[in-house]
């Protein structure tokens, strides 16, 4: 094992990679362990982005965590709005987990970015998956009483930290080049804003997807919406399985800058009223 997977397999608490071949669009490489390596080291030069992993979990006797980046920025509070970012759900396919890592890091560097609001980022959600160099596919699985570690402590940590709204980052099964924006639980018309437009996502097409109001999903973070105190959205950007590494990272920090913008500008006018 290199010394950059060494590194990041200590920073991470004993999360590693096996490096022999998966088919996958991207397999777990020292790619992951490089970017998140770096991460690790940014996050302790940084003011507002700070490296804080939950857990541990155990499996066979060896306790793992599940990756979490916080950004508190500037004229940031107890009292902002707070927002957490997913990926990772599918260990087979890092492109979202890389994109989101990537994120995280210009947001380190260019902190006034988020300045106002309180951001959470996990960027790999299926961490047994990628040790054993499979998947646990948990996209689709609901976060209540899961059985599954990593779930059990991202439910965990949504039900104390009271988020206004969610977002995810996975891959479409899609033929086409078009993203997918799907958002569930309070819509758009209830928050009084627009999360996203069109222009947001340019210069690539776009397909709009919502749910209904008022049902409550069977997976992800909004499965726990009775146990909340107030009912938050989330906003699921999916990308095209066709696309590299490098066009999913692209998108992504296209598109997340736009909305993380646009929110904190109407929730900014709104305090003015």
């Amino acid at each position: 094992m290199s010394r950059t997977s060494l590194i990041a397999r200590r920073a991470l608490a004993a999360v590693s990679v096996d490096h022999a071949p998966v088919a996958a669009p991207l397999s777990p490489s020292i790619e992951f362990n490089e970017r998140l390596t770096s991460l690790y080291a940014l996050s302790q030069r940084s003011q507002y982005v700070f490296a804080s992993p939950l857990g541990p979990f155990y499996r066979q006797a060896r306790h793992y965590h599940v990756p979490r980046f916080v950004y508190f920025g500037p004229h940031t509070s107890d009292e902002s709005l707070r927002l957490a970012f997913h990926a990772g759900f599918d260990a087979h396919d890092l492109r979202g987990t890389l994109a989101l890592l990537h994120f995280v890091e210009r947001l380190a560097l260019t902190p006034d970015l988020g300045q106002g609001l309180n951001l959470s980022f996990f960027p790999l959600a299926d961490v047994t998956g990628l040790l054993r160099n499979d998947t646990q596919n948990l996209g689709e699985s609901s976060w209540i009483a899961s059985g599954v570690p990593e779930l059990d402590l991202l439910a965990t940590d949504v039900r104390s930290r009271a988020y206004h709204g969610f977002i995810r980052v996975e891959t479409t099964d899609a033929d086409d080049d078009v993203i997918t924006i799907r958002l569930r639980g309070h819509s758009a018309d209830a928050l009084g804003l627009e999360l996203l437009s069109s222009h947001d996502i340019a210069p690539w097409d776009v397909r709009w997807v919502s749910g209904p109001v008022d049902a409550t999903p069977a997976d992800g973070p909004l499965s726990l919406s009775d146990d909340l105190p107030f009912q938050p959205f989330e906003l699921t950007l999916g990308l095209p399985a066709s696309w590299s590494v490098e066009l999913h990272r692209e998108a992504v920090t296209t598109i997340l800058k736009n909305f993380i913008v646009r929110y904190r500008g109407f929730h900014a006018y709104a305090q003015h009223l």
